[in-house]
């Protein structure tokens, strides 16, 4: 008895983090919508990643976390940068300077459904019980209420730039499920470290391409890249990689599922993108499926561990 009274706290604040966390990246769509408004997507992502790093290695400073030395942990930082941070946040940066953030969002929302096939099909990390697979098609059908009959009349449309998001969709899956190479170091080390990798990266790229230099950003441009660095980079990244020690590969990237509506809510809010009735009924499969997939059932649950 005293055991279980223990863990559900644990669950609970687990499930909150995980709202948190769906919250802080669906506002990440408006924030690139209105970046690349003015800033090249490659300068824009380079930044972010710059500023996010550097936030979170002084932070570590001050906390007296010093980040790993050996090549091997640094090798799996960029491996986990490339999948996690500079090809999808720069293919989603060049799609939405065609399609709309809601339309991205809900794409990538997918991601869940790529995590669970790529673990059933190879990692097999975790179990692939049948009621996640039922929390995957509930989520799915979710999605397709969320995407509404205007939306689904556009996947047509621009059809590169939505391939691109689902590109991006596929390295979210891989990195979330390669992310449990980090399990042992403070979620802060494989967050800045693999963030620093990404402007290691993207910083001379972006001073090749688009000489930075010579660009005229506009204030709201810049605003939204200061958020878009420190709230969906920074923060969601720390918050990203205790999860996926606590609640696992699968259970995590089920925010997907969530971020999609908030994501359309954000961007018809701010971006005066049209947001479907049919999106609410949505939201009720969503979040169904999100308790599939991360609620653990009373007899398997697995304990999980004090982050």
């Amino acid at each position: 008895m005293t055991t279980r009274s223990a863990e559900k706290p644990t669950y609970a604040i687990e499930l909150i983090l995980l709202v948190v966390l769906a919250s802080l990246w669906g506002a990440s769509y408006t924030f690139i919508k209105i970046g690349v408004e003015t800033i090249p997507p490659i300068t824009l992502i380079a930044a972010r990643t710059l500023i996010a790093g550097g936030v979170l290695w002084l932070v570590m400073l001050l906390r007296g976390i010093s980040l790993p030395r050996d090549r091997a942990t640094w090798g799996r930082f960029f491996v986990q940068a490339c999948l996690n941070s500079v090809i999808p946040f720069t293919l989603i940066a060049w799609a939405e300077q065609s399609i709309d953030a809601g339309v991205a969002v809900i794409l990538n929302s997918m991601t869940p459904v790529f995590t669970f096939l790529i673990t059933m099909v190879w990692s097999r990390h975790e179990p692939t019980s049948f009621r996640r697979f039922a929390g995957v098609l509930v989520g799915m059908a979710g999605t397709c209420f969320v995407v509404g009959m205007q939306a689904t009349h556009q996947i047509g449309q621009e059809l590169a730039a939505q391939l691109a998001v689902v590109l991006a969709t596929i390295c979210y899956a891989g990195a979330a499920i390669f992310g449990r190479n980090f399990k042992d170091l403070d979620p802060m080390a494989p967050a800045a470290g693999s963030l620093i990798c990404g402007a290691v990266m993207l910083v001379p790229l972006s001073l090749t391409v688009d000489r930075p230099w010579t660009l005229s950003p506009s204030m709201p441009s810049i605003l939204a890249l200061v958020g878009l660095a420190i709230f969906s980079t920074s923060i969601a990244f720390v918050i990203y990689f205790r999860l996926i020690r606590t609640l696992g590969s699968v259970s995590t990237t089920a925010q997907g599922y969530l971020r999609a509506p908030i994501g359309v809510a954000i961007g018809a809010l701010y971006l005066g993108e049209r947001l479907e009735i049919s999106a609410l009924t949505g939201l009720a499969l969503i979040l169904a499926g999100v308790g599939l997939m991360t609620i653990p059932g009373r007899k398997s649950a697995p304990a999980l561990r004090p982050a």
